[in-house]
């Protein structure tokens, strides 16, 4: 049987008992319906993972015996960054998901000219929040002990004044022929892709101007949730551990 792999914000020690918050809690004793003695494994995004044991259970929380550590993080030598434009419905989700089942290290999402999702004040911070979790469960899934860094949502503009560590920071433009082949062996990329419609001519050119080169992936035009899961797998083909 599947080991179950939980995330805990909380500090892990082994010897240690800690009692799981609710959501995990619930996700352990009401949907997997594991009862005391049962096995699993800890982490809480800093590095590493922990067995543990179910050792109580109340109607709200499940309480832990914190077991051997092991230093075991199954993170790509790659350092990638990925900057999208937000995209409607479920497209986004889809990508921070997978994207972090491939990866990736820091998500930037943008506000851009033809970004037709409209999240301000408390909706973008209850979006955001429905976004960590996402990729925490992907986490999980993957068996990722570092948490994929989730960036707050800013504008386009704002994100060309930042200063990026990357070696190469690439702007997804299908009108174009520079392909991954073209590219230099590299240990960390930054990847700026659109929403549905994708960037206008005039961001793409602010893109140059920030110190974006341009990248094509193939003749064909790309959904805005097919591109950068497209790119990411790329470029750990290329540079990082596939």
């Amino acid at each position: 049987m599947r080991v179950p792999r939980i995330y805990t914000e909380q500090e892990l020690s082994s010897g240690t008992e800690l009692e799981l918050e609710q959501a995990p809690s619930h996700h352990l004793l009401k949907v997997l319906r594991m009862d005391v003695g049962r096995s699993l494994i800890l982490f809480n995004g800093r590095g590493g993972e922990f067995d543990a044991s179910i050792i109580a259970s109340s109607k709200k929380a499940a309480t832990l015996a914190v077991g051997e550590f092991r230093q075991n993080n199954n993170e790509s030598p790659l350092k990638s960054v990925l900057a999208i434009g937000l995209s409607r419905g479920e497209r986004f989700d889809l990508v921070l998901q997978k994207a972090t089942e491939l990866g990736v290290s820091i998500i930037q999402p943008l506000f851009t000219e033809r970004c037709e999702v409209k999240l301000r004040g408390e909706r973008l911070q209850k979006k955001a929040a429905s976004w960590q979790k996402i990729i925490i469960a992907a986490c999980e899934q993957s068996q990722r002990n570092i948490l994929a860094e989730l960036k707050p949502a800013i504008s386009l503009a704002e994100f060309y004044k930042q200063q990026l560590d990357c070696e190469l920071k690439l702007v997804l433009h299908h009108r174009n022929s520079q392909r991954f082949s073209d590219l230099p062996t590299a240990s960390s990329a930054c990847f700026l892709i659109g929403p549905e419609g994708g960037l206008s001519e005039a961001e793409i050119h602010a893109a140059h101007s920030a110190g974006f080169q341009n990248l094509a992936l193939g003749p064909r035009v790309l959904r805005t949730e097919t591109a950068p899961l497209t790119a990411l797998a790329l470029a750990q083909q290329y540079w990082g551990d596939f």
